[in-house]
């Protein structure tokens, strides 16, 4: 290692933590490639710390001199608790059992956002036809194990900041009625319907099951991915019904962060599941719930939306930004 790359504090360890999965990817000097990435099941290891340690083995890496951690979870002080994982932790102990310099932990959204203005034009899917007004507000939103929700809003002279907030546990309701009546049947469940109950994995696994005992269907429970794939293939009605149901929801949320934020920086739909719909996103009724507000469907109409195609990668690189700009203040 370069020894003025160690003053700097590299090599770095980036990490992008979800409730199903870790993944990590190494950079070795400023400016230098993420390389090196590993991904991992959370529920293979008791610790993130073992994870860590796990793939710093796997690889044959050193120990790194700086870490920024993305996680799926509020970042509200020292101790940590995942909201869809058993994992929690002490940051300040985390970095002494490593070994760090330093140690960044915010929301994996947030770092998400962080890494939305580098992302080059074929790594976005637009969909409308909005032009994205430079300098104006971002949101972003996106469906994986959870429902993460973070934005970039302008600073003066700190140029555009990353939100971190907990917008996937807003209530959902919706003015359509199957809908409404779908989300009736969650409230029954679950007490309060949060917009993660839906916009999900496992919410879309809810949806599926919600909609089929509305419409007196008996069905059994199946896996996110499995309706996903019957839904796609268009071989079980209360599967293409309930994943129809999903965009649109989904499109409604998103309409409402868009307007909260005044987001004409356009808005970005991240998370593991949207990317692998393709084209049965662009096709459904994401867009349609999305201007669908009234009033402000011509100011929603002129925001673009765009699919990130590869979050977890973005993550990383987020991640990796948002060290860049911790040094910098």
């Amino acid at each position: 290692m370069n020894p003025s790359a160690a003053s700097q504090g590299f090599p770095r360890l980036l990490a992008d933590v979800g409730g199903t999965n870790v993944r990590f990817a190494s950079q070795l000097s400023a400016n230098g490639p993420l390389q090196q990435t590993g991904s991992y099941a959370c529920a293979d290891f008791e610790s993130l710390c073992d994870a860590i340690c796990h793939h710093l083995w796997r690889e044959g890496l050193e120990r790194p001199r700086a870490s920024a951690i993305g996680i799926a979870t509020p970042v509200t002080g020292d101790h940590i608790r995942m909201t869809n994982h058993a994992w929690t932790f002490s940051i300040k102990a985390m970095q002494e059992a490593l070994g760090l310099q330093r140690l960044l932990v915010l929301n994996d959204f947030s770092a998400l956002a962080l890494a939305l203005p580098t992302l080059h034009a074929d790594a976005l899917c637009q969909l409308g036809t909005g032009q994205a007004v430079p300098g104006a507000p971002i949101a972003l939103i996106g469906p994986g194990t959870g429902l993460g929700v973070s934005g970039l809003v302008p600073a003066y002279g700190a140029g555009l900041v990353p939100l971190g907030g907990e917008g996937g546990h807003v209530t959902l309701s919706s003015y359509e009625p199957e809908e409404q009546a779908v989300l009736d049947i969650l409230q029954q469940r679950f007490g309060h319907v949060s917009a993660e109950r839906a916009l999900s994995g496992p919410g879309l696994e809810n949806l599926y099951l919600a909609l089929a005992q509305l419409h007196g269907v008996r069905v059994e429970a199946l896996a996110a991915q499995q309706v996903t794939q019957a839904a796609l293939e268009r071989s079980d009605a209360m599967a293409d019904g309930a994943l129809e149901m999903f965009c649109s929801l989904l499109g409604g949320v998103a309409g409402n962060l868009a307007l909260t934020l005044g987001a004409r920086g356009g808005v970005y739909i991240g998370g593991g599941i949207v990317p692998r719909l393709g084209a049965r996103f662009s096709e459904s009724k994401f867009r349609r719930s999305f201007e669908a507000k009234g009033r402000f469907r011509a100011y929603l109409s002129d925001i673009p939306s765009y699919v990130v195609r590869s979050s977890e990668q973005a993550a990383l690189q987020g991640a990796c930004r948002a060290l860049d700009l911790d040094t910098a203040h």
